[in-house]
């Protein structure tokens, strides 16, 4: 299919990252957003943990929102016998973040793949080898993964604060945050690059930092489905996983609610400059203002699926049809892996060790966090597993109840019983394979969601309260460890492994993607099979690409008098 005239691209994606001043001005905002109404007084400030401070004040006392203030969503044209054609189609994966965060997405490509679509998952170029091992389709995007955790970690939060904007952090990261949002758009048409074969994308799937998803669908009128490893839909049951709430004479209800409102308006106030440039330049839409830009996804309901095991985060009542928590979505990396003679032998030599790594992080002082990781396993009297990672733990004299650890699968070393518990940053993957092993795990946040996952495991018992990394003590990791391997937490892990596992995380994606796709409007009148391209007013028919063109060779219609039938498919327009 043809792209539209006035959507071609007028640039090569090499020239997206300029950072001219004329192209990237500073914004006008900081690390603090207050909002004053005329019976409502907000204020949000990103505190130093990496999580955002909100206080709410109402002048007027209000009841309390309930949980069953939702309703029911009309979604558009989907079919509720959804399984009987599902056309092939073109599906472009976006997926800005850690290898945490990608892999669950090559799991979900992988099943899609199997069902005849053709895959391509649109991240950063560090993934391609890893990607394409997994035999689908890569694009680079742009950005580079270990910069943007080594920054979240100088800068946490959403948006960076006022430091960042006098050491010109600010101009590095906005460059790579356009070059992202427009790689994004051009994995959607992108010819593959080594066959040379034709792209143009039929549905988007993309997690919230992808920001460039719902504004590609908006221009290309093809279906998004938004999807995600932690809950970013309004709900009253519980807080936005980024805020904490320091003050509040607002309802438990409402004052939850409100988080994801003030999570959006700061995060627009910080990229909705770049994301209008590339509505206005690239795809010829019209500005988005701050009433209708931040919200603009959960406003026009479209559909959400969270690859979260609902006996870690069950389904709030206010999520409705248009939101599915389905459960994790796991790779199986473990199938052909040969452990190295050295880790064997360690495996071999006395009881399970514990498992400490912090993943995609970047520690800013890995020499003193290597030291008290050793004094804490030696105090608490376990061996352990010491995953190097980016944050480059190590460079110390390794004693000889350690041993340093290079990539390994996760999937692999968790089961069996090779490990005892998990230590680790709280990444939703990390998290989810430790937990599906019946690992208890203890959660060092570094910034974001991390915390919110913590507080989730100790809710479930399943480990100690979350320990923010710039508070890690040699005492209270020793004492985390010591809590991990008592029966309490062992019990609560093996029961939530068993919860996790009859999720069945990737089928559960699979289905609830189809089942929020428009298909009534994207099959072919005349052949179910094959998803329709064109448009014919006169004849009121969508036609796919064959049929259309079986109807001119046959003199039936005018190639002339169709339209193309993308404009209007996902319901956006």
């Amino acid at each position: 299919m043809p792209i539209p005239p006035h959507l071609e691209r007028p640039e090569s994606h090499g020239n997206y990252s300029d950072s001219s001043a004329d192209d990237n001005p500073l914004p006008s905002y900081y690390d603090e957003l207050t909002h004053l109404g005329k019976d409502l007084l907000t204020n949000t400030q990103i505190h130093s943990d990496g999580r955002i401070d909100l206080s709410v004040a109402l002048a007027t006392d209000l009841p309390d929102l309930p949980s069953d203030h939702a309703r029911p969503v009309a979604e558009f044209a989907v079919d509720s016998n959804w399984r009987r054609e599902r056309p092939p189609m073109n599906i472009v994966i976006m997926i800005v973040g850690s290898r945490g965060d990608v892999q669950p997405y090559v799991a979900l490509g992988k099943r899609l793949k199997q069902d005849g679509h053709r895959v391509r998952i649109a991240t950063h170029e560090a993934f391609r080898k890893f990607v394409t091992d997994e035999k689908l389709e890569f694009f680079d995007i742009g950005g580079d993964p270990h910069d943007l955790m080594s920054y979240m970690v100088k800068n946490p939060g959403l948006m960076p604060g006022l430091q960042s904007l006098t050491n010109g952090d600010i101009i590095k990261k906005r460059a790579m945050l356009k070059e992202m949002i427009y790689g994004c758009w051009e994995s959607c048409h992108a010819t593959e690059h080594k066959t040379g074969k034709v792209f143009i994308a039929d549905a988007i799937i993309s997690n919230p930092p992808g920001f460039a998803h719902f504004h590609c669908a908006e221009a290309l009128g093809i279906p998004l489905q938004m999807s995600f490893t932690m809950p970013w839909s309004p709900t009253t049951a519980f807080p936005h996983p980024l805020v904490n709430i320091t003050s509040s004479n607002a309802k438990p209800g409402l004052t939850n609610y409100l988080t994801y409102y003030m999570a959006d308006l700061l995060t627009w106030q910080g990229v909705g400059d770049v994301i209008n440039k590339f509505r206005m330049r690239i795809l010829n839409l019209e500005a988005l203002d701050v009433r209708t830009g931040p919200g603009i996804v959960e406003d026009l309901k479209v559909p959400w699926t969270y690859c979260v095991s609902p006996a870690l985060v069950p389904k709030p009542g206010d999520w409705k049809n248009n939101i599915d928590v389905v459960g994790f979505y796991f790779l199986d990396l473990a199938t052909n892996y040969e452990p190295p003679t050295d880790l064997t032998k360690f495996l071999n030599a006395g009881e399970p060790p514990i498992y400490i790594g912090f993943g995609s992080v970047v520690v800013d002082d890995p020499r003193a966090m290597t030291k008290l990781i050793f004094e804490a396993t030696s105090q608490a009297g376990v061996r352990a597993l010491v995953s190097a990672g980016w944050g480059g733990l190590g460079g110390v004299e390794v004693p000889s109840h350690i041993f340093i650890l290079g990539n390994i699968p996760h999937d692999w070393l968790f089961d069996k019983e090779r490990v005892s518990a998990v230590v680790h940053h709280g990444g939703a993957g990390t998290t989810a394979i430790g937990l599906s092993k019946g690992r208890p795990t203890v959660v060092v946040p570094f910034f974001g969601d991390q915390g919110f996952w913590g507080s989730m495991i100790h809710r479930a018992r399943a480990g100690p309260e979350p320990i923010p990394h710039k508070k890690l003590t040699v005492a209270n990791l020793r004492d985390a460890i010591r809590y991990c391997i008592g029966h309490e937490a062992r019990e609560a892990a093996r029961k939530m492994a068993g919860q996790i596992i009859s999720d069945n995380g990737v089928e559960k994606g699979v289905q609830s993607f189809y089942r929020h796709l428009p298909l009534l409007n994207m099959r072919c009148d005349l052949d179910g099979r094959r998803l329709a391209v064109w448009w014919s007013t006169r004849h009121c028919l969508k036609l796919s690409a064959f049929a259309a063109q079986t109807l001119i060779h046959a003199g039936l219609i005018d190639i002339d008098e169709l339209d193309l039938h993308s404009e209007s498919r996902s319901g956006y327009k």
